[in-house]
């Protein structure tokens, strides 16, 4: 027996919603496990909206905070906006009740005459997409709830303005929750948290970029709640919040002028090193390898061999494979000061750590990398990514190591970024990082598909989808393997920067229905001083391989 749709009742203060609301709203009804059936809207008080000079005058004590703002917004309009206004109408046609409620400066609550009516819609979930902090008997009269997004990780982070303090303060992601709300400000029950990779040269692209990212949240919580039922659902949510949640930072405002000068001197001094270093070094990718014969984890990455490239190209993303006795390894190649568009390169390395020069075998009219490389069923495979060209496409060899065929397209119209298969229980996993709409990146949300066919063009999303969803850990590092009885997924920590580091991640459990994994292990590139990132980690048998980027003299 199918079960009755959610019914949703949203809070708004305009005709019109953001994009990233709008986009979370249409997300939702797509599931086809809800529908709106009242529109709460606060009732104008048409206030002019201030002139930024007013705001100058009026705040003063704001006023550096407003001016880099205003210049960041001249130097970065990020597209698409997350803010540019839709029609709500287009998109919903349901009940309004306008209301006004008793406010203050910072809260609202409301009439009981109005209290009454919402209660004659019967509403499960109330989505707060406006107003100011709600208080009172609004709180409940849901029967889920008012479902609220806290644009910010409120164990770091409680007030706002959203997106800011991360970057003012150089922290390395920024992370947003979606919480029922409680009459503890931003301390509610935690339904999801998601984060991205702090932009950490303009709040702007950071503001746009965590909005876009946290729309997903509450339409999957939601079909969660309609699939799993109010009991089993609601005993999740109990233990994830069963733990001692405690806050010992400030509640964060608007920054002022004092708060300004230390950021900005810090953002001027990186400006000038950053321009002072170009003179004299460059960035570049290099490859790293350690042998033994125990076949044990290497675990001491001071050991690693270094192989250089020379100083025009860059080598990444090393993948290996075993053939008559020889191991090859597969990389990303690119060549430095040419259009951003490497190819897939192979070269001989052996136990004495000799290496071939690298001989380019894919080369298409998009960027490549990461060539996860793999045998199966006697038959050699090959899937690089190829996010430019929105596809995640399988090759074959048909001459090994040289020649390589392009033979099916997997997933198509999908930004997909470092694609990782494993075989388990007869079933190929697909783990890929996505960015799941416009606005978003593929550093910071993990996706699964299974099939039983390698060639198959109809792999099945998880139903967890997005399996991970932060910066730290979500996106493939390598392949799976098995270690001491656990299976191990290599994924990259993007926090802070690209390739801040390699974790090991233990999967516990991988089926149709259920994925969980936790953190064993993390690495960061410390053991040479010259060293900045590292993002990919493969072994086989007794050889080990990494990438790093490092700095170079010129």
């Amino acid at each position: 027996m199918e079960s009755k749709k959610l019914r949703i009742g949203i809070l708004t203060e305009s005709n019109h919603l953001p994009a990233w609301s709008y986009k979370m709203l249409e997300h939702l009804l797509s599931f086809d496990c809800a529908e709106i059936v009242l529109n709460i809207k606060k009732k104008s008080t048409s206030t002019p909206k201030r002139s930024f000079f007013s705001k100058l005058i009026s705040e003063p004590q704001h006023a550096l905070f407003f001016l880099y703002k205003k210049y960041d917004e001249r130097r970065n309009s990020p597209k698409p906006s997350a803010f540019t206004l839709r029609p709500l109408e287009s998109l919903i046609q349901c009940e309004t009740l306008e209301v006004v409620p008793k406010s203050t400066k910072f809260s609202d609550r409301f009439s009981q005459e109005d209290l009454d009516i919402i209660k004659t819609y019967e509403i499960d979930i109330l989505v707060r997409l406006g107003f100011n902090i709600l208080r009172g008997d609004i709180l409940k009269v849901a029967r889920y709830g008012v479902w609220s997004y806290h644009h910010g990780d409120n164990h770091l982070n409680r007030g706002g303005p959203a997106g800011t303090w991360e970057v003012l303060n150089h922290w390395p992601e920024t992370g947003a929750l979606l919480q029922i709300l409680t009459e503890d400000l931003d301390g509610g029950i935690q339904l999801d948290t998601c984060s991205i990779q702090t932009q950490k040269k303009s709040l702007i692209k950071n503001r746009n970029m965590l909005y876009w990212k946290s729309c997903g949240m509450l339409p999957l919580k939601v079909k969660e709640l309609y699939d799993l039922g109010e009991e089993s659902f609601f005993q999740k949510i109990d233990k994830l919040n069963s733990g001692i949640s405690l806050y010992d930072a400030p509640l964060y405002k608007m920054p002022k002028n004092r708060d300004m000068f230390s950021p900005l001197w810090t953002k001027l001094m990186l400006r000038l090193g950053r321009r002072f270093y170009k003179m004299f070094y460059f960035d570049q990718w290099i490859l790293l390898f350690e042998w033994n014969t125990n076949n044990k984890l290497a675990s001491s990455f001071f050991r690693f061999k270094r192989i250089l490239p020379p100083k025009d190209r860059i080598w990444a993303d090393p993948f290996l494979i075993e053939r008559n006795g020889k191991h090859y390894v597969f990389l990303e190649e690119l060549i430095l000061g040419k259009r951003k568009k490497a190819h897939i390169s192979v070269m001989e390395l052996d136990k004495k750590g000799n290496y071939t020069t690298p001989i380019k075998v894919i080369e298409e009219d998009w960027h490549l990398s990461y060539p996860f490389v793999f045998l199966h069923n006697d038959r050699l495979y090959l899937i690089p990514e190829s996010n430019e060209n929105n596809t995640v496409d399988l090759y074959v060899s048909r001459q090994f190591p040289f020649q390589w065929e392009r033979n099916k397209t997997l997933l198509s119209n999908i930004k997909a970024s470092d694609t990782t298969l494993f075989y388990h229980n007869s079933l190929f996993w697909m783990f890929t990082a996505v960015a799941p709409i416009p606005g978003t990146s593929t550093l910071d949300e993990l996706y699964l598909y299974y099939s039983d066919d390698i060639e198959s063009e109809n792999w099945k999303p998880h139903p967890k989808n997005p399996i991970v969803k932060h910066a730290r850990f979500a996106r493939p590092a390598g392949s799976i393997f098995e270690y001491n009885g656990k299976l191990i997924r290599p994924s990259q920590n993007n926090a802070g920067h690209y390739g801040a580091g390699i974790n090991f991640q233990e999967i516990l459990i991988l089926n149709e229905n259920e994925y969980l994994e936790q953190n064993m292990e993390s690495v960061s590139p410390n053991w040479d001083k010259d060293l900045i990132s590292a993002h990919t980690f493969n072994r086989l048998g007794g050889l080990t391989i990494i990438d790093a980027l490092i700095k170079r003299r010129k």
